[in-house]
């Protein structure tokens, strides 16, 4: 690991936690310094401060993806350099992280980072190429249990088990299939999915298992069929509790015996694929209510993941939210520079029934319609609105809703001038009518910013701006 920061005391702590899990780490203090150096063999990953003594980030990204083309670069951004972190996206970064961060949040990236160039050095080794989208749609979280769904999803990826993943609708159960197909050795093969409730039995058969021609009216010609397509690689079938017995039937055979016959033919085809399925019903239930066939549930119940609902894992509402902004910022070339504080704690409260799918939508929505370069409470749908105004049972007393407390109301109005002045401290400061070291204290204290020399701290949550 390269790290090159001019704050020692940032440098220092990466490189002392990344040492004891077994990192060779290697520090910088200038971009120079970082492009002198030439390592016996190149780095797999580098930390990069967006802005250093000597040279622009971009420009030492450049440089580093020009003379160590297999590392990966995160680059670490500060307060206003959302510009500069999109930018360097398209420049070919890995991801960036914004101060100030946690270990967990920095550890988690890095973690990606090894394993694209993992598969990268799998794919060299086989003489296949890497897959391009493998850290496109990364799992975003640091609650307890999404940690510990990422540290299984590690561990099953390279086996060949099946894999059933349990959970409500939207909270990201075919990311997490793609993920286990990306980490697995059949990540250079096609990952297909399918959603069972979306075809009828008659189709589903064909669909899956494909059909000769004249098989049914319409069969014009001969298709072969999803777990065809699928082969060698993964196949993921969602909503797999909605199969009909005769389905789970067919299905079972396919998963036992390596081979099926398509519609209207007596010819077997062998398979290779594996199987990943999702569910948002109990299939313990299912079984025991004679609606799912036991053996179908042994075979595809290897190994489980539970995909935990948004609502228990609060602590990612903004984590996902940030996310989601410079994604869609990125995609729609607008980027933005964060949310008003009514803005998160509308975001935050809300009870979210559809999940991260629903605040993904809730974002891109924003980032159409936000006429600003901040995400403001009127940006958001009228449901949460309402929801942030009259406030759930728990911040109610005597039927007064809720109020923004005076900390909340000054950082809202701190974040509202600073996107109208682009992000310009000095700019903003005069506005505000206070000295600008007054502003700083201010922006420290509501965590509205990123100060260039914040040292990483390990209890710190990101708070969006």
């Amino acid at each position: 690991m390269l790290v090159v920061d001019d704050d020692p005391g940032s440098s220092g702590l990466l490189r002392d936690i990344f040492q004891q899990e077994g990192y060779e780490v290697t520090l910088a203090a200038r971009g120079e310094e970082a492009l002198a150096l030439r390592p016996a063999r190149p780095f797999d990953v580098a930390l990069c401060d967006v802005q250093l003594p000597d040279m622009d980030g971009i420009e030492l990204l450049r440089h580093l993806r020009r003379e160590m083309p297999g590392t990966a670069v995160i680059m670490v951004t500060a307060f206003g350099t959302y510009e500069t972190a999109i930018k360097a996206l398209h420049e070919g970064a890995f991801d960036y992280v914004r101060k100030p961060f946690t270990l967990q949040e920095v550890r988690l990236t890095v973690e990606r980072a090894m394993e694209r160039r993992r598969l990268q050095k799998s794919a060299a080794a086989a003489g296949a190429a890497a897959p391009e989208s493998a850290e496109a749609r990364p799992i975003i979280g640091r609650n307890p249990a999404m940690v510990e769904l990422f540290k299984l999803v590690s561990r099953v990826a390279a086996t060949k088990s099946s894999v059933l993943i349990q959970g409500d609708s939207g909270t990201g159960k075919e990311l997490i299939a793609r993920t286990i197909h990306q980490g697995s050795p059949r990540s250079a093969r096609p990952f297909v999915a399918v959603n069972v409730t979306s075809l009828s039995e008659t189709l589903l058969e064909s669909e899956l298992f494909g059909h000769v021609k004249g098989a049914f009216t319409g069969a014009i010609e001969r298709r072969p069929g999803l777990f065809v397509e699928a082969n060698r690689g993964t196949i993921f079938l969602d909503e797999i509790g909605d199969m009909s017995l005769p389905m789970q039937g067919k299905l079972l055979r396919v998963l036992q015996e390596h081979e099926l016959k398509p519609v209207g033919s007596n010819e077997t085809i062998p398979v290779d694929v594996r199987m990943v399925a999702a569910t948002h019903q109990d299939l313990d239930d299912l079984v025991r209510a004679g609606r799912f066939r036991e053996d179908l549930y042994y075979r595809l119940n290897v190994v489980t993941l539970r995909v935990p609902r948004l609502t228990e894992r609060p602590e990612d509402i903004p984590l996902l939210a940030e996310h989601f902004l410079r994604r869609f910022g990125a995609l729609s070339n607008r980027p933005l520079l964060g949310y008003s504080a009514s803005a998160m704690t509308a975001l935050q409260a809300y009870p979210w029934p559809g999940n991260v799918r629903e605040l993904e939508n809730v974002v891109d929505r924003a980032v159409a319609l936000a006429p600003g370069s901040i995400v403001e409470l009127t940006d958001l749908p009228e449901k949460l609105i309402v929801h942030a105004r009259t406030g759930t049972r728990a911040d109610r007393r005597e039927g007064i809703p809720r109020r923004p407390t005076l900390d909340e109301t000054i950082q809202e109005y701190v974040l509202q001038i600073l996107g109208e002045v682009g992000g310009n401290k000095t700019e903003a400061a005069r506005v505000l009518g206070v000295p600008r070291r007054t502003l700083y204290r201010m922006l420290e204290r509501y965590g509205t910013a990123r100060a260039k020399k914040t040292k990483v701290r390990r209890d710190v949550p990101i708070v969006p701006n």
